[in-house]
């Protein structure tokens, strides 16, 4: 069977993190998305969903490091439901999502500065993380970054939407 869900949205709380008593960390926010459309009768609709996400392990640290309410974020994970007993004794359920990659969607820039509303949004995906920036000239125009002759010349890369971290690659975990 295959168990795969992709979403696209924007935090609705900041990351609750804690620990597992073997120290692994877990994660829980809520995503919402939303998807407009036109009725039947030209009547223009919109339906917004709210999902619940749980990271592990050394995502859901990175997500309580550099998510916050409001951020964009891209994730895919499995589906789960979840089954508990509420204080009351009746029996409750809901789907959540856990996620096993995260992608920040988020331009450095709105990181940063979250009342920022520039218009411009960069996307960030795994591969191009730690690329070299391209700089801006005295006149406005991207100037190339230099590269050693040893390197294939490279497609133009957009900027990271992610702050720099000091760890390794291996220890990314998407």
């Amino acid at each position: 069977m295959y168990n795969k869900v992709v979403l696209v949205g924007n935090l609705t709380r900041d990351v609750e993190i804690r620990y597992s008593q073997s120290g692994g960390a877990i994660g829980n926010v809520g995503i919402a998305t939303s998807r407009k459309w036109k009725s039947q009768t030209g009547e223009q609709k919109d339906e917004v969903m709210f999902i619940d996400l749980t990271f592990f392990g050394r995502t859901a640290e990175i997500a309580n490091q550099y998510l916050r309410k409001g951020s964009k974020v891209l994730v895919d994970g499995r589906l789960q439901l979840q089954q508990w007993t509420a204080q009351d004794g009746s029996k409750r359920s809901k789907h959540a999502i856990i996620v096993e990659n995260l992608q920040m969607l988020d331009s450095k820039a709105d990181a940063q500065n979250p009342n920022n509303n520039n218009g411009y949004s960069e996307q960030a995906s795994p591969n191009n993380y730690g690329q070299p920036q391209e700089k801006q000239s005295g006149y406005g125009q991207p100037q190339a970054p230099q590269q050693p002759a040893y390197q294939q010349p490279q497609a133009p890369q957009q900027q990271p939407s992610v702050p720099e971290i000091d760890i390794d690659d291996d220890e990314i975990p998407f």
